[in-house]
């Protein structure tokens, strides 16, 4: 065997390190890999990966080694809810990809992310009429969907029953009615007892039959995705006593950046850009001899490609929308694969399904949200239930403090 590259397992033994930290280390551009001799699987650099073992034996340190961790490093807290792995993500040991396909909705999906095991909290109560304030709100359609259910959620968690309670049932009860109304918020319309996938589809094209499978192939793999930056927020929030609305409130202010939700929007306008083109192979051709980014493809925890947007994308397939863009966001897909070997990620694939169904990027990213609020609230559950306050400490790098005479 040629010993310059190893498999999986052996790279990831050899640094005392899991096959997931390996690819993590792939994705960062600190180990080289190629296919293997089967074509299937990749072997690993040995020389990448002692150079990594004689750094870690020269010693970083304590901070830095936990600065490090804090971008697509090493994990840096416990959890119970989600697990990524190369070829797709697991709810509490359960397949994402597997439940989208079988069915599931995002409320049975909450159910299993939230731990309820017989315990329904979605029949315990039945949504609310919106309240006068949140009714005129709602009538300011300038205000994107984001940004709506941002202004809402302290409103609403005013009249909670149980925001202070620390009964288990309680809580997840609460989640469940605050998982519908915050897809109501996202979509403008009234918080109903029927699936989530169906009020949003329906509030966005009342009559399309093909839409609410999609929307709810949609919900179900953004449900979760362990600890990104949105959810990381929701856990410090959640960890200093604040209640459940409050904590989602975190989690949607920081999908609401630029390098997180607003990358639905970057890879929205850039399917939008190149469907009006006559050559679009040439204009991908060009933004990447400039260097520039192609939005919606590549991912650093999926080398082999983002499964759950190779998922959403066959659902897309098989319900042949009208009007028939499709095929254009396919050649385009396929153009980039071609060009530079980058695959689509699940914010293409959101704001493919929009494209097609001539739908804009805010309901792109209101999918995004709906369905990641189900993971927010699992996380605060988790949080509040371990109790511990999240304080991280700062390497300080400034201005020494002179000494005092």
């Amino acid at each position: 065997m040629d010993t310059d590259y190893l498999p999986a397992y052996d790279a990831a033994g050899r640094l005392g390190v899991t096959v997931a930290t390996l690819y993590a280390y792939v994705s960062r551009g600190h180990i080289d890999s190629r296919l293997g001799p089967d074509g299937r699987t990749r072997e690993y650099s040995a020389s990448d990966i002692q150079k990594m073992i004689d750094r870690k034996r020269a010693g970083r340190g304590a901070a830095q080694g936990a600065a490090h961790s804090l971008a697509w490093g090493l994990p840096v807290m416990e959890t119970r809810i989600s697990l990524i792995r190369p070829r797709g993500h697991y709810y509490r040991g359960k397949s994402a990809l597997a439940l989208a396909s079988s069915g599931a909705t995002l409320e049975e999906t909450a159910r299993l992310l939230w731990d309820c095991g017989q315990h329904d909290p979605f029949a315990a109560n039945s949504p609310r009429r919106w309240p006068q304030a949140v009714t005129l709100l709602l009538r300011q359609t300038e205000i994107p969907p984001l940004e709506r259910t941002i202004s809402v959620l302290p409103l609403l968690a005013l009249a909670a029953t149980h925001a202070h309670s620390t009964d288990p049932q309680h809580r997840r009860q609460d989640a469940a009615l605050l998982l519908r109304e915050s897809a109501a918020l996202l979509c403008a319309t009234q918080p109903s007892a029927d699936p989530i996938h169906q009020v949003m589809a329906a509030s966005w094209r009342k009559h399309d039959t093909g839409l609410p499978e999609l929307v709810r192939y949609a919900l179900v793999l953004c449900a979760d995705h362990e600890l990104n930056a949105s959810s990381f927020a929701t856990r410090v929030a959640a960890s200093t006593g604040a209640s459940l609305h409050a904590a989602a409130c975190a989690g949607l202010v920081t999908l609401s950046g630029p390098h997180h939700g607003g990358a639905v929007a970057r890879a929205h306008a850039f399917i939008q850009d190149l469907l009006r083109e006559r050559e679009p192979e040439e204009r991908v051709r060009e933004r990447l001899r400039r260097g520039e980014t192609l939005p919606g493809f590549g991912h650093p925890l999926y080398n082999e490609g983002d499964p759950r947007a190779r998922v959403l994308l066959q659902a897309l397939l098989a319900a042949r929308p009208r009007p028939a863009k499709l095929p254009a966001v396919v050649r385009l897909i396929e153009t980039v694969q071609l060009q530079c070997g980058r695959r689509p990620n699940l914010d293409l694939a959101l704001a493919t399904i929009a494209s097609a169904y001539e739908l804009s990027a805010d309901v792109a990213l209101a999918m995004f949200a709906a369905g990641r609020m189900a993971g927010w609230l699992a996380h605060a559950l988790e949080q509040q239930e371990d109790g511990s306050l999240i304080r991280p400490r700062a390497s300080y790098v400034g201005r020494t403090p002179q000494r005092e005479s």
